[in-house]
């Protein structure tokens, strides 16, 4: 089917362009979120009259989101989770988690801004990609760990991974008498 999009959309093409998408994605979630047209002789002429104002619209818009990109771009949260000796985490981090995350730092994201391919399972940083329009996307970074001083030490460079950073042993240095009493008597005779 051929439409005419109303707005940028990635891998497809710029306003205005007529473009030949699949039937289901024009009828299923171009036409019905109002991001195009079905190209007839009817709507090229609609979007011709339109073409202003929904050119301004598209710059409000991306004004509107360059001003949060501004702010947002390049931060870092913390994500305090539940974790295993191995950094792997009991549960996961999704799109969902990192809404929730901005919004309780005030910023409005939808979750299907939100570029997460799959879900984070282990600690430390991560880069999230998130688009605010189409022409704007920004990079924040989620520091992963489970505890706020654990992820002061994981921006620090520190791996947390091992037991030496869990439990603040180096394991290389241990060796057997650690472990048991090499005095001890075994067989039991001395008693």
């Amino acid at each position: 089917m051929d439409v005419i999009l109303l707005e940028r959309i990635a891998k497809l093409g710029q306003m205005g362009e007529t473009v030949k998408v699949r039937d289901g994605f024009a009828r299923n979630f171009l036409l019905p979120q109002g991001k195009a047209l079905r190209a007839n002789a009817a709507n090229k002429a609609r979007f011709e009259a339109e073409r202003a104002t929904l050119e301004a619209r598209n710059l409000e818009r991306k004004s509107e989101a360059q001003k949060v990109a501004d702010v947002l771009n390049g931060k870092s949260f913390i994500v305090v989770r539940s974790a295993g000796e191995t950094g792997q985490l009991y549960g996961s981090v999704a799109a969902r988690d990192v809404v929730e995350i901005l919004a309780a730092e005030g910023f409005n994201i939808g979750r299907n801004q939100v570029e997460l391919n799959t879900p984070i399972k282990a600690i430390g940083l991560h880069q999230v990609v998130i688009h605010l329009h189409s022409e704007v996307e920004i990079s924040v970074e989620l520091n992963v760990a489970r505890s706020a001083e654990e992820a002061e030490r994981q921006l620090k460079g520190e791996n947390l991974t091992s037991a030496d950073a869990i439990y603040g042993i180096d394991e290389d240095a241990l060796r057997p008498e650690d472990f048991f009493d090499p005095e001890a008597d075994l067989d039991g005779d001395d008693l």
